[in-house]
């Protein structure tokens, strides 16, 4: 009897700290959804010292860094996770944000086009925001055709995203086509009437067109 007992206990705890570790994996992203980053970086980095090579653990933890703005941490701890998968894509594109925001355009460039060459669009991905970066690297480099076609493809995907249409007007105004960016600085409006980037486009496209 006493070894049924003691059987069915070891069954019991067994079972309880695996809902746990899966407790414990589902409350980093939670904490990250809930704009709680500082606890899901907590969670992840404890979830990775038992499982190294669980990637799910290293995505969180690096969105989480970059979210909380610990953007050259965000960008050597995604080099850490591509040496245990380099193919990971989730991996890709966050390092991607992450030379963004550490001003490496460039190599930011280079892993956001390979992001959006290989992901599919899903609706649960991060394609339109880094179609959205990339425009915003086409305009630091004056390449406004290619930001207009990133943004395009950006808006396209998240289509209520008021900032991403005030970068697509600005695009569209640069390269002149006073019009098309009208159009563009009218929907951002239309989501964001207070938006200052479309209300001062919008007027210096109109000084062109009356």
């Amino acid at each position: 009897m006493k070894s049924i007992t003691k059987k069915f206990t070891l069954i019991l705890i067994f079972f309880f700290t695996l809902s746990m570790t899966f407790a414990e994996k589902a409350d980093a992203l939670k904490l990250y959804n809930e704009g709680k980053y500082k606890d899901a970086i907590t969670v992840c980095e404890a979830e990775i010292a038992v499982s190294p090579n669980n990637m799910n653990s290293w995505v969180v933890l690096c969105w989480a860094l970059v979210a909380n703005r610990q953007y050259a941490e965000a960008e050597l701890r995604s080099t850490e996770a591509r040496r245990i998968n380099n193919y990971d894509l989730r991996i890709i594109e966050v390092q991607a944000e992450s030379k963004y925001y550490t001003g490496k355009y460039n190599e930011a460039l280079v892993l956001f086009q390979r992001y959006v060459a290989t992901v599919q669009e899903n609706g649960n991905n991060r394609l339109g925001r880094a179609y959205y970066f990339m425009g915003e690297i086409y305009i630091k480099q004056e390449k406004y055709q290619h930001a207009d076609i990133a943004f395009t493809t950006a808006v396209h995907i998240e289509e209520l995203r008021d900032l991403w249409w005030g970068k697509l007007g600005y695009a569209r105004e640069k390269t002149g086509d006073w019009k098309n960016a009208i159009a563009a600085y009218d929907k951002a409006l239309q989501l964001n009437p207070y938006q200052q980037i479309a209300v001062d486009g919008k007027a210096r496209c109109k000084s062109h067109v009356n």
